[in-house]
């Protein structure tokens, strides 16, 4: 088992009797900004939430701020700060450590300065920092440890190097790291670090030619070598990770979406079927938050060719938790669209839950592309 390290500041969860029939709309925090375009990705750093996505402006207490796919706010008060440096494409992932904050995506510019999908920014004045790559594809996601950035993405080469949908790089000198390179064979769309283990989820097939790491491994931190005891059975590609104390858990898309708990070695602890894609996923407090663009969680694991239930439903309108049984609770926020919710974060300052993506309304209160329970 991995040595975990995981914050010390409990966020209190309710918990709902597994039995509970009755779905429960919890309010969304009144207070927090709206964006007027999908977020894409959450970060923190002590009392500030970052947030990126394809948004130029945010509104919060009746005044309407420009901000170019990135911007930031106090998550105890909902109040903008001034961090505001602005990206010519999608941000489609963040990072944030004590002296920066990391961000990729589809950009070529941030603020004027040339910066090919990956940026590092001054963690409250926004000012472009010394960090420059190039990179031959798509950026999905950042994640940090070990003394390092770690990149995932839909990627053959970073500066000239070549690397296959990973890589990682110095967080004391911002160079590419030339000893961690595990090889995936297609897409990595998450990443999740606790210790010195690493896990990878996406489309891939395998991670260095391994067997038995398809759409979900585990790799050291340090050297890039597939941890040899998980071994997961994943049914459909990974969109996202979180980990607790117990083991892994997986947001799949596919035919009707899937949320999905292993522990350390890759034994299956539960799952829950939704009649769509499952896309975001945070674990605290032995409760599992899952997001995506489905209407109902199913009742129980099968689904029919198109994704819908079979058995019996209970509405989950984008957003669901779980229990550490793998039991539907009562917590049901209603969120709208049809691209619903892209990602999920604890804020353990703030107490809270943080939702991004496309949805507009959550419990018909505007609650356009943010959300915080």
């Amino acid at each position: 088992m991995p040595r975990l390290l995981f914050p010390l500041v409990a966020l209190v969860a309710l918990v709902w009797p597994a039995s509970a029939a009755t779905a429960v709309a919890p309010p969304p925090r009144p207070g927090a900004p709206t964006f007027n375009g999908g977020v894409y990705a959450i970060a923190h750093r002590g009392a500030t939430t970052y947030v990126g996505g394809s948004f130029t402006t945010a509104t919060a207490g009746g005044r309407v701020y420009p901000r170019e796919r990135m911007a930031a706010f106090d998550s105890r008060t909902g109040q903008m700060l001034d961090w505001s440096p602005s990206a010519d494409g999608v941000v489609r992932a963040l990072a944030a450590t004590p002296d920066s904050v990391y961000a990729a995506g589809d950009f070529h510019r941030v603020d004027g300065e040339a910066r090919d999908s990956l940026a590092r920014l001054h963690p409250t004045t926004g000012v472009v920092r010394s960090f420059q790559h190039t990179l031959s594809g798509t950026a999905y996601a950042l994640a940090t440890g070990n003394d390092r950035l770690y990149l995932a993405g839909s990627f053959t080469d970073v500066s000239g190097q070549k690397r296959s949908n990973l890589a990682a790089f110095s967080l004391t000198t911002g160079k590419l790291d030339a000893r961690w390179r595990p090889a995936a064979d297609d897409t990595v769309h998450a990443l999740a670090v606790t210790g010195r283990r690493v896990y990878l989820g996406g489309g891939f097939h395998t991670v260095n030619a391994v067997k038995g790491t398809l759409r979900l491994a585990g790799v050291d931190g340090t050297s890039g070598v597939v941890e040899p005891a998980f071994r997961p059975r994943v049914p459909a590609e990974v969109r996202a990770i979180s980990l607790d104390p117990a083991g892994v858990h997986v947001a799949t898309a596919g035919v009707g979406g899937r949320a999905i708990a292993y522990n350390w070695i890759g034994t299956m602890r539960w799952q829950r079927v939704f009649d769509g894609d499952a896309s975001a996923i945070a674990t605290t407090g032995g409760i599992t938050y899952v997001g995506g663009h489905f209407d109902s969680a199913c009742l129980t694991e099968r689904n029919g060719v198109k994704g819908g239930c079979v058995d019996g439903a209970r509405g989950r309108f984008k957003l669901a938790a779980v229990t550490s049984k793998g039991q539907l609770t009562g917590w049901a926020p209603t969120a709208n669209g049809v691209i619903g919710v892209r990602v999920l974060s604890v804020n353990h300052v703030a107490g809270t839950i943080e939702a991004g993506g496309d949805f507009t309304t959550i419990n018909g209160q505007d609650r356009r592309r943010f959300a915080a329970f």
